[in-house]
């Protein structure tokens, strides 16, 4: 793996150079397709992933199976480090939102290496913190926030996280992930795409205008990106 690889993903650009070393010869560099499941509920987490691209969703799956995103991540953070600190188990669903790649290891040799090093262990535990703040964030705007809101949020942070104005994302799978129906969100997209905030054609989503977007977005958006600065975590 090239510092080029490392340095594209924030927990791994963070490591000094000898707890880098300790994991560098265990980590294998993966593809993350769309809808692979990285994480699944109440089974033993394995691997640990640290996306390089892509983004990866946080879901939960309820009795009628519907699902709700609680948490999105990206180069950001890593899925399945909770593992490595005492929760050896999915308590929720990682499923790959937009496809990328990611360097994986092991939990076992991931968390010998957390052992080991007291500065990799507080990493990990602001990035558990900061998935703690968008679960409770995410609650609230689902329960309190216009479905325009809602939308508006999420697609700004998955610009964010995929470094990109464009992306592939069908109104069922938008809708799900913010807690609407469908119809719901179909009249929203082509509110947005009239007042030319966005473009959508056949699952194809361009963002258009940041700014108007932006002000449309409910505070969810800005009071995550606060408590990731407050966490000294970059987004």
């Amino acid at each position: 793996m090239d510092s080029a690889a490392q340095s594209s993903n924030v927990v791994l650009a963070s490591l000094s150079a000898d707890d880098f070393e300790a994991i560098r010869p265990h980590l294998r560099t993966v593809e993350l397709s769309p809808e692979r499941r990285l994480i699944r509920l109440g089974e033993a987490i394995t691997q640990v992933y640290l996306p390089h691209s892509g983004v990866v969703s946080f879901i939960v799956e309820l009795a009628a199976g519907e699902r709700v995103e609680v948490a999105m991540v990206g180069r950001d953070s890593v899925v399945g480090a909770s593992a490595a600190l005492g929760i050896l188990v999915g308590v929720t669903e990682a499923v790959v939102l937009l496809p990328g790649t990611a360097s994986m290891i092991d939990v076992d040799r991931f968390r010998a290496a957390v052992e080991r090093s007291e500065a990799l262990r507080t990493t990990l535990v602001r990035h558990g913190q900061a998935l703690f703040v968008q679960a409770q964030q995410t609650a609230g705007c689902n329960a309190s926030h216009s479905v325009e809101a809602r939308l508006a949020r999420w697609l700004l942070r998955v610009r964010d996280l995929s470094g990109s104005n464009h992306f592939t994302l069908t109104q069922e799978l938008m809708a799900q992930m913010i807690g609407a129906r469908r119809n719901s969100v179909s009249i929203v997209a082509n509110t947005l795409q009239q007042a030319r905030y966005i473009r959508y054609s056949r699952g194809r989503v361009e963002i258009l205008d940041l700014d108007g977007l932006t002000g449309l977005a409910c505070e969810c958006y800005g009071a995550v990106k606060a408590q990731y600065e407050r966490l000294r975590l970059p987004m």
